[in-house]
């Protein structure tokens, strides 16, 4: 019994039993020379998205980006790192406020969206939530998911004394 109880918290593989020969989830032979080119083959915007790190934001900064997208993806790619909460402050700072910072990864409440943004994000994204809303109700539930959150930002902000999102700094939070 004892044994079997040590063996139920153990940590498993995300991908056991699955052939992933071939597969990765990056690629390393992607360099910062790619995103030049692809930044001049297009008038879009460039955003990366999965910088964590503040020596990231800086390169992307030099290599042209329009905006960087704080992200773990779901904390798919490995699952042991830092929030991307944690990330946030030393991206902002590898960014300058030279290019515009999102976040996503974990947003589940108003409250949340409220703490990044008064840490510098400009925008948070919000990924599950949405969809566990269209997967129970449709359409109707991702509108209200996003009734919810934007209720609960609302409350955030009127306790923090902040009547528009341009009024929410860094002070509101520890």
């Amino acid at each position: 019994m004892a044994g079997n109880q040590a063996t139920s918290f153990q940590r498993k593989p995300m991908f056991t039993g699955l052939d992933m020969a071939g597969v990765t989830t990056t690629n390393p032979a992607l360099t910062w020379e790619h995103v030049r080119k692809i930044k001049k083959l297009t008038k879009m915007k460039l955003l990366i998205k999965g910088i964590e790190v503040g020596e990231d934001a800086k390169l992307c900064v030099e290599n042209g980006v329009d905006g960087i997208i704080v992200s773990n993806h779901g904390g798919r790619a490995e699952e042991s790192g830092r929030g991307t909460i944690e990330c946030l402050p030393e991206v902002l700072e590898g960014a300058g406020g030279r290019i515009p910072v999102l976040i996503d990864g974990g947003f589940r409440r108003g409250t949340d969206i409220f703490k990044a943004l008064a840490l510098g994000a400009r925008a948070v994204c919000i990924g599950r939530p949405h969809i566990w809303g269209l997967a129970a109700f449709g359409q109707p539930g991702v509108e209200k998911v996003l009734d919810i959150l934007r209720i609960e930002l609302e409350l955030v902000m009127k306790q923090c004394g902040t009547k528009s999102i341009a009024e929410i700094n860094r002070r509101m939070v520890t």
